[in-house]
């Protein structure tokens, strides 16, 4: 069981974004995303790797992101801060006690 987390963890407050998909007249779609809500998390870099494509280096830096619980997250939503947006990859409770989700993100190279 994970022991109850001090309130100052969650320190960062973070933007909800959910994604929104519009008809872009040509038979496809153009996905956007639109704010939805404000939480407070505490967020943790967890780490960096580098990948080549196309002939170029990509970085890719990992975060874990802890809320309180709640039951309006999807897997390909977004959360921002600032000018820096994490896309939700997974999440899960990690005692199952509907007390924190855990989240795993990676942050989006603007």
């Amino acid at each position: 069981m994970i022991a109850p987390m001090d309130s100052g963890a969650f320190s960062e407050r973070l933007n909800l974004l959910r994604p929104v998909d519009t008809a872009d007249g040509q038979g496809g779609v153009t996905r956007g995303f639109e704010s939805f809500g404000k939480a407070w998390a505490r967020v943790e870099p967890q780490s960096v790797a580098f990948d080549e494509e196309a002939n170029a280096g990509v970085g890719r830096i990992t975060h874990r992101i802890w809320l309180r619980h709640r039951d309006d997250l999807a897997a390909e939503m977004r959360f921002a801060k600032g000018g820096r947006q994490f896309r939700l990859v997974t999440f899960h409770d990690p005692d199952e006690t509907g007390r924190y989700l855990v989240c795993r993100c990676e942050e989006i190279s603007s």
